[in-house]
C-alpha cells in the first residue's frame, strides 16, 4: 500500500487550488461537498468558478499564484493543465507547507483523491493508487446502486443520538442497538414516514434494548476454507462480522483474519506438526474463559474444522461448561487441492471411495488399511504428511503399491502462492526434498494433474 487512506479533517481550514478549466472545475466540484475554505488562483476562470466566487462558495484570485499564497493550507491542487504551471506551482505551495496533488500526476503528487460515493456523512472511498480509474468507476457505481439514498439521513439522526445510546454500556449492547437501528428499525420507519418517524423511533427503541438482558457467551466452530478468501461460506463471514474474539488456527490466511470486526480480540493458537503448539488444553480454557464472560467467540479452524481440526474435543469441552455452540463447516483443503488438478475424488471405474489420511497417525494404522490404500486407482488426501512422507512410502510399497503410483503436492492450496508439485510414489521423498515445500502442503495419493495424466503411461512402462 504506497498511499494510506484517511479522512482529513477539512471543516474551516483552507484549501487552495491553482488553474480555472475542466480539471480545476473537476476537483471543486467534490472540494465543494467539504466545509473547507477554498482559494481559487486563476487569471482566466470558467463561468461556473466565477459563479461560486460570486454566491461566497468560494474565494476566487484573478492572476497566478505567487509565494505565500498557500500559507496555512492544508491542501494544495495544482490544476493548471499546464506541465510547467503545475510544477510551479506546486513547488510554491510544498514551500509554503501545504500537501501537493497534481492533477494527472501520480508520481509527484503528495496525495491522491479517491473516487467518492457520497451518502454524507457517510462516505465511502475507493482508490487503486492510479492503477485502474475504470475499475474505481465502475466500484463506484456498484456502491451508489447498493446504497439507498435514505443512508445519510439515518446517519446524520443516528450521529445526534448518540449521546443518549450512552446509558448501554460500551460494547455488544450498543453495537446491537445500532445495528437494529441501521439495518432494521431505522429503514423501516423512513419508508414509512420519512425522517420525523426516524426520529420518534428512537426513544422507543433505545427502551427496548434497555430492557434485554445481555446475551450469553457463544461458540461457533467455524471453518475458514482453505485459504483463499472468496471461498469462505456466508455463514463464516456472519459469524466473523458478529465474533468479539476470535480464536484461530496457524493455517487461517491474513486475509481471513481482515474481515473480522476491528474490535474483535485475535488469539492465535496455532500448532505445528512436531513444533512448538499451543496445548489443546489451553485451547479449551481459552475458548471457555472468553465465552463465560459472554463474549460472542469464533474458534476459527483451516479447511473445515471437522476434519483433523480436534472439533469433538472442543464440543465436550464447551458442552461441560454449559456454553452454546454451532459448527459453520467449510470448504475442506483437500477439496481445494483437487480442484487445483483439475481432477475429482472419486471416478466411476477407478474409485468410488476416497481416504482422508493425517500424518500425525500413521503409526496408528492397522495393517490391512494399507493395504487397501496400495490397491490400483486407489485415492488418498493426506493431511500434514511432509514429515511422514518416508513411512507412507514405505508402508505402500511394502503392500504392494506400484511404484509409478502419482502423487500430488499441493502447497498453500487456493491461495495466491499455490504451488503444485507432481511425483510418483517411488520419487516421493527425494521430490518433497527437492521442491523445498514450506507452506501448508496436502499430498493427493493415487492422482497426477490432468496435464500430466498422459505422461503417466511412459512412466508406468518404465517401471513395469
Amino acid at each position: 500500500m504506497k498511499h494510506f487512506p484517511i479522512f482529513v479533517a477539512l471543516e474551516g481550514r483552507r484549501v487552495v487550488l491553482s488553474g480555472g478549466g475542466e480539471a480545476a472545475l473537476a476537483k471543486l466540484r467534490l472540494l465543494l461537498k467539504t466545509e473547507a475554505k477554498l482559494t481559487v488562483f486563476a487569471p482566466e476562470p470558467a463561468k461556473e468558478i466565477a459563479d461560486w466566487d460570486a454566491q461566497g462558495r468560494l474565494r476566487l484570485v484573478r492572476r497566478s499564484m505567487e509565494p505565500g499564497d498557500a500559507t496555512c493550507a492544508v491542501l494544495f491542487y495544482a490544476a493548471d493543465e499546464d506541465d510547467a504551471e503545475d510544477a510551479r506551482t506546486s513547488a510554491i505551495a510544498r514551500a509554503d507547507g501545504a500537501m501537493v496533488n497534481i492533477v494527472d500526476n501520480l508520481g509527484d503528487s503528495e496525495f491522491i483523491t479517491p473516487a467518492i460515493v457520497d451518502r454524507d456523512p457517510v462516505t465511502v472511498a475507493i482508490g487503486t493508487e492510479g492503477a485502474a480509474p475504470v475499475l474505481a468507476r465502475a466500484i463506484k457505481a456498484d456502491l451508489e446502486a447498493r446504497l439507498p439514498a435514505t443512508l445519510g439521513p439515518l446517519a446524520r439522526i443516528g450521529k445526534a443520538f448518540r449521546k443518549a445510546v450512552e446509558v448501554l454500556p460500551m460494547g455488544r449492547k450498543r453495537r446491537d442497538f445500532w445495528a437494529d437501528f441501521y439495518f432494521n428499525a431505522g429503514p423501516r420507519a423512513m419508508d414509512q414516514g420519512g425522517e420525523d418517524a426516524v426520529q420518534d423511533t428512537l426513544p422507543a427503541l433505545l427502551d427496548k434494548h434497555e430492557r434485554v438482558q445481555e446475551r450469553d457467551g457463544h461458540v461457533a466452530f467455524v471453518g475458514a476454507g482453505p485459504g483463499d478468501p472468496e471461498l469462505l461460506t456466508l455463514k463464516a463471514r456472519k459469524a466473523l462480522d458478529e465474533a468479539d474474539v476470535v480464536i484461530h488456527d496457524r493455517l487461517v490466511a491474513p486475509e481471513i483474519l481482515e474481515l473480522a470486526r476491528r474490535e474483535a480480540v485475535l488469539v492465535n493458537v496455532g500448532k505445528e506438526g512436531f513444533g512448538p503448539s499451543t496445548s489443546q488444553t489451553d485451547i479449551n480454557t481459552q475458548i471457555i474463559e472468553h465465552a463465560s464472560q459472554g463474549a460472542q467467540v469464533v474458534r476459527l479452524k483451516g479447511g473445515d474444522p471437522t476434519v483433523f481440526g480436534r472439533l469433538d474435543e472442543e464440543i465436550e469441552a464447551v458442552m461441560e461448561a454449559g456454553i452454546s455452540w454451532h459448527v459453520v463447516p467449510g470448504i475442506t483443503a483437500a477439496s481445494a487441492a483437487v480442484a487445483s488438478l483439475g481432477q475429482s475424488m472419486t471416478k466411476r471405474g477407478r474409485n468410488s471411495s476416497v481416504r482422508l489420511v493425517t500424518g500425525h497417525d500413521m503409526k496408528g494404522f492397522a495393517e490391512q488399511e494399507w493395504a487397501s490404500l496400495a490397491r490400483p486407482g486407489e485415492v488418498a488426501a493426506v493431511y500434514m504428511g511432509k514429515k511422514s512422507a518416508r513411512f507412507i512410502q514405505g508402508r505402500l510399497l511394502m503392500y504392494g503399491a506400484d511404484r509409478a503410483t502419482p502423487v500430488s503436492i499441493i502447497e498453500n492450496a487456493s491461495r495466491p502462492d499455490q504451488r503444485i508439485v507432481p511425483a510418483t510414489l517411488a520419487g516421493l521423498v527425494n521430490d518433497l526434498e527437492t521442491a523445498e515445500i514450506n507452506g501448508p502442503a496436502l499430498m493427493l495419493i493415487g492422482l497426477a494433474p490432468r496435464a500430466a495424466e498422459a505422461a503417466l503411461t511412459d512412466i508406468q512402462q518404465e517401471f513395469a
